[in-house]
Parts: structure tokens; sequence; C-alpha cells
């Protein structure tokens, strides 16, 4: 029998693609699904972005490109990262990679060993604590409470920090529960952050164009007394509706990005050349596609929230960014997971269950609402029909 090192033993999942094809399983056999699952806008790339990439393949850019992304784009990074966060990085310590993962895993990689913790956000994106476990770190995570507005707590991140810590993962705006740091908070990590030189910073801003309601995203960048021991991790997935074209971005400080770069040759060589020519035209090109798209969501937030809080047993706290709402659902008598497999089974309405972040995502779950307004309305009707019909058996109790 072939034998695999134990370490991929303890890989988990992104549970948001098996729903994604336990949801199109349903919809091959004819059932009316609604996705509110997957973390993927509904729009499709604008049109001066896909004409970018036609044209690069036209023009001839089919060949390998150097690891760390083509200086164009690299270029086309450090000055979206001025305009949006007024921060000045150097080119040279920007590296392109395919999506934001890469830089989870390579970050993660170069701090996670036996003996070694990891600081993370729970619940959070489930990637972090996959790869933590991958390493053999234990993985410590940081709550993330609905009483905070699910923005995190400085002090409660420093009350976890030992001498083992290596690796602090940050997420704002946040994926699954759409909160957002307050600069007050930052301020009190990065000041607290001093009496831990050693602990290396990967801060998570992948949504930070995405923000309601005023709210401002504050980029760690602009901190310059951890810049020494920042990775920046941003991409143009959600901002530009380009997921499917696997295109992200990081910012290393100069002690970590030549490792970087061996990670990238050993793993993937480098990004495809004709979607960096977009990632060029998305960055440098007219944004009034970004506010579009935001002015979208944010009208389909409000119907979300309002039909959420509106439905029995069921309370949400309004997101403050991304696309997602995370739904106190405890009154409703139902476990989070039963409760998210019952809707796609019964009524063909996917969401995800609130353990699948983590464990403090109990009493919860996820909603994308990265979908039409008329299917949101349609789920919502559903999901009340549901709950207002159906109890939870025993073994789906809360």
């Amino acid at each position: 029998m072939l034998q695999i090192v134990p370490a991929f033993g303890r890989i988990g999942e992104e549970n948001a693609f098996a729903v994604l094809a336990r949801a199109g399983a349903l919809a091959a056999q004819g059932r009316d699904v609604i996705n509110l699952g997957i973390g993927q806008p509904d729009m499709p790339t604008p049109p001066h972005i896909v004409e970018a990439g036609i044209r690069a393949l036209r023009d001839g850019h089919h060949g390998y490109t150097p690891a760390t992304g083509i200086l164009g784009l690299r270029e086309a990074v450090a000055r979206d990262i001025l305009r949006r966060h007024r921060v000045e990085v150097s080119p040279e310590s920007v590296l392109i990679v395919p999506g934001g993962k890469v830089t989870m895993f390579m970050a993660i990689l170069m701090f996670g060993e036996p003996g070694a913790e990891v600081l993370y956000p729970d619940p959070g994106f489930p990637i972090y604590r996959s790869m933590i476990e991958f390493t053999g770190a234990t993985p410590v995570p940081v709550p993330i409470r609905e009483r905070n507005g699910f923005a995190f707590s400085a002090a409660e991140v420093l009350s976890l920090v030992t001498d083992r810590t290596r690796l602090l993962i940050l997420n704002s705006p946040a994926n699954p529960t759409g909160g957002v740091t307050p600069k007050a908070e930052i301020d009190a990590l990065v000041a607290g952050l001093a009496a831990h030189p050693d602990v290396a910073v990967l801060s998570d801003e992948i949504y930070g164009t995405m923000t309601y309601d005023g709210e401002a995203h504050h980029s760690l960048l602009a901190y310059p007394e951890i810049r020494d021991r920042l990775i920046y991790l941003d991409g143009a997935s959600k901002t530009y509706a380009m997921t499917g074209w696997r295109l992200g971005w990081s910012v290393w400080p100069q002690p970590l990005y030549d490792a970087a770069r061996k990670l990238a040759v050993n793993s993937h060589s480098c990004v495809n050349a004709a979607t960096q020519y977009a990632g060029i035209a998305a960055l440098d090109g007219p944004q009034d596609c970004v506010a579009a798209m935001l002015a979208e969501f944010d009208r389909r937030r409000a119907i979300v929230v309002a039909g959420l809080n509106d439905l029995p047993g069921v309370g949400c706290v309004t997101p403050k960014g991304a696309f997602y709402a995370f739904p106190n659902i405890s009154g409703t008598g139902w476990r989070a997971k039963a409760l998210a497999s019952a809707l796609l089974d019964e009524t063909g309405v996917a969401t995800i269950g609130g353990p699948d972040f983590g464990m403090h995502g109990e009493g919860y779950i996820r909603l994308s609402y990265a979908n039409s307004a008329e299917n949101i309305r349609r789920a919502l009707e559903r999901m009340r029909a549901f709950l207002e019909q159906r109890a939870p058996d025993s073994g789906q109790r809360g």
C-alpha cells in the first residue's frame, strides 16, 4: 500500500466547494438551487479587463514570466497601494501569485513547525487552520465575537501571544462574518505587538475595497513599525470579479521576499502571462466598475439583513464589509451545519454552516450576497417557509 506522509492527514477542506458540488448535483437532477454559499461575485469580469487579457494573447504573451511577476504588474500593484492606502511600497517587494491562498500557504509554511503556535481568526477562512495543522504547528484560534461587531479585539489577540507564537493572521474586512475592525483596535494591536518583536503578521486584505456605511478599511501596511515583519495579502478575485483568473499579490518584508520567490519557483513557476496583463488593466484602468459592483452589493446587503432579521429565531448584525452575512440562528433550535444541510436538501438554498469556519462558528450560518437580489429574496422566502414548518429532529438540535 502506498503511504503518504502523515501531514496530509491533517489537511482540511474549504466546505464552500463541497457545497458548490452538492448544489451542482442537485441542479443536475432538475432541482431549482439558489447558491448563497460560494464567495464569488455573480457579475462578469469588466470588459476592459477581459479585452486586455485577449490582447495579451494576441500579442504573443504565451511564455513564462519571472516567478515574481512581470514588472508592469508589480508596478501597478504599488500604484494601487499608494492610491488606496497612501503607502509607498517598492515593486521589488511585490510578489504576483495565482490567488490569495498561495500567500497564506507560503507564510504559514515559513513559520509553522512542531512546537510553534500560529494565531488565526475563528470564525475565519478555513484554509488558515488547515495549513497551520499541515505544518505541525499548534493552531490558536482568536475568537471573533458578534458582540464586537465581528471585529477582532486587540486585547484578546495580545492575550493569546506566547513565547511560542511565530505568526499572527488577521483578516479585515472579514470572511465569513463581514466584520471590519476599527482603527482604534488596530492601533492598540500594533502598539501591543511592540512587546513581541519576533511575531510575524499576515494581513489578509482581499476584501479591502468592500466596506459600507462610510466604514473605512485601515491597512496594516500603514504602520511602519511592523513593516519589517508584515506580509500583506490582496488580489483581483473579489474586487474585479476575477475568481477564475487566479490572480493575487502580496507584499513581503525584504528578509522574507527571497524565500517566497523560491517557493514560487518550486511550486507554480509563475502566473500565466495573459492574466497578468489583465491585472494591469484592472488596477490602472477605470475604477467605476468597482464602485458599481460595491453599490449593487450594498443594495443586496440591505435586502439580506432585513430579510434575515425577519425570520423566526434568526438575528443578523449588519456586516460592514465583504459580501457575507453571518446570522445567528441559535434561536431556531437548529445546529448550524444541520440547518445548512437541510436548507440545501429540502429547499434548494445553499448556505455554509458556521462550524466550517471554526469552533466559534456554531450557532451561525454564512450567506453570500454575491448573488442577484431576486435570488436572495427567493431564498429568504424558502428559508422562512422552512423555519415555520420544520422543527429540528433530536440530532439536529442546538
